[in-house]
């Protein structure tokens, strides 16, 4: 049982390490794009401020481990965390093969919950629906911390990528009536060279935001695998050198340090890794972008992943950065959107979670049909 743990615990360390590569592209796309930085460049920059953003919270954490699975309708053991992990890492090296942005946070999430429903023989009572406001400020229910977020979210990143960019050109547009050295600053030339500087730091901004929101999504499945086997009696025996693992008094709203700190380093060194298939199809195909697009759409949606890590709330880096750039892309000019390559994006969204829950569900099921399980 012990050894079983420890394979679920590295199966997470996998799939944090693969969420780092695969959207890495969602947090650099645009700085590559706008040719502010070299690729190399802005990598290094997304896993350092990936790392931080990794250091500075533990809401969301609290969410995956406590908030979504009720542990008093199904046993969450070590084999029903592994199969969901393998569904979102299966799901995630798909979509990364085709180049698309989808969801890591989805693909673990409906993993999570097909597990579960595996578990459970298909009850649903085992899935935590909140239907009380009360909930949703408890970390808890995939109806307010899982279906709203995932759709809001993406409306919120298009509105506030295409008012952020509108409300940037009203600025110039000002600056330009005004005259004199104030016009100045609106000429093209200035406003490309001030915001390749300020993309710079909205980037950073955009790295921070995915590694407070995404990293942590795996810090919780890791606490919720230990509670599982605390419960279980499989760290009863743990050998001194492993005492580290064990929960404690910790209750489930607590996640240990080593856990934060491991998830932190094991994203930094997979974003480091970079994911260049989803940076062409996020950076170049979507629209044609320059400094000031970049900077609208890094700051809108790096804004909406941060807002949502405070509430505990697991969101979609993919989904924010893209409808960020959609709607960007729509101030500009709605027929600069390549709809086909949006089309393609969002059937990716709309099959995440069923697909990474079939595939988790498929395994559980294999798992007790050998006996495994």
């Amino acid at each position: 049982m012990l050894t079983l743990v420890l394979v679920v615990i590295f199966a997470a360390l996998v799939f944090e390490f693969i969420n780092g590569f695969h959207d890495t592209a969602n947090s650099i796309a645009t700085v590559v794009a706008t040719k502010v930085l070299s690729p190399a460049q802005a990598v290094m920059l997304a896993a350092a401020t990936n790392l931080i953003g990794a250091l500075m919270g533990t809401a969301v954490a609290k969410t995956i481990a406590s908030g979504l699975i009720d542990t008093e309708v199904v046993q969450v053991t070590s084999q029903v965390i592994l199969c969901a992990l393998l569904g979102g890492i299966v799901w995630n090296l798909i979509t990364w093969w085709k180049g698309l942005p989808s969801s890591s946070s989805h693909a673990l999430i409906g993993g999570l919950i097909g597990a579960a429903l595996a578990a459970s023989h298909n009850d649903f009572n085992a899935l935590i629906w909140s239907k009380t406001l009360g909930d949703w400020t408890q970390n808890k229910g995939i109806l307010w911390k899982v279906v709203v977020p995932m759709i809001s979210s993406p409306l919120a990143g298009f509105l506030l990528g295409m008012l952020v960019m509108v409300a940037l050109w009203a600025l110039i547009a000002g600056l330009s009536r005004a005259g004199g050295w104030l016009g100045r600053l609106a000429r093209p030339n200035f406003v490309n060279k001030f915001f390749g500087k300020a993309q710079i730091l909205s980037a950073a901004y955009m790295g921070y935001a995915h590694g407070h929101n995404d990293a942590q999504k795996t810090m919780g499945i890791i606490a919720l695998t230990l509670f599982g086997a605390e419960a279980s009696g499989a760290l009863d025996d743990l050998p001194g050198w492993l005492g580290f693992l064990h929960p404690g008094n910790a209750g489930e709203q607590d996640i240990a340090t080593w856990i934060v700190l491991a998830c932190a380093l094991v994203m930094a060194a997979g974003t480091a890794s970079g994911g260049w298939r989803i940076i062409k199809t996020l950076g170049h195909k979507m629209v044609k972008l320059h400094p000031i697009n970049g900077f609208a759409a890094e700051t809108s949606s790096a804004t909406i992943l941060t807002v949502a890590a405070h509430f505990g709330m697991p969101v979609s880096t993919t989904h924010s950065i893209s409808t960020a750039i959609m709607g960007v892309g729509f101030a500009k000019n709605p027929r600069a959107l390549k709809f086909g390559v949006i089309e393609r994006i969002v059937w990716a969204w709309i099959l995440t979670i069923p697909a990474a829950g079939g595939i988790a569900y498929g395994l559980l099921r294999l798992l007790e049909a050998l006996g495994w399980a």
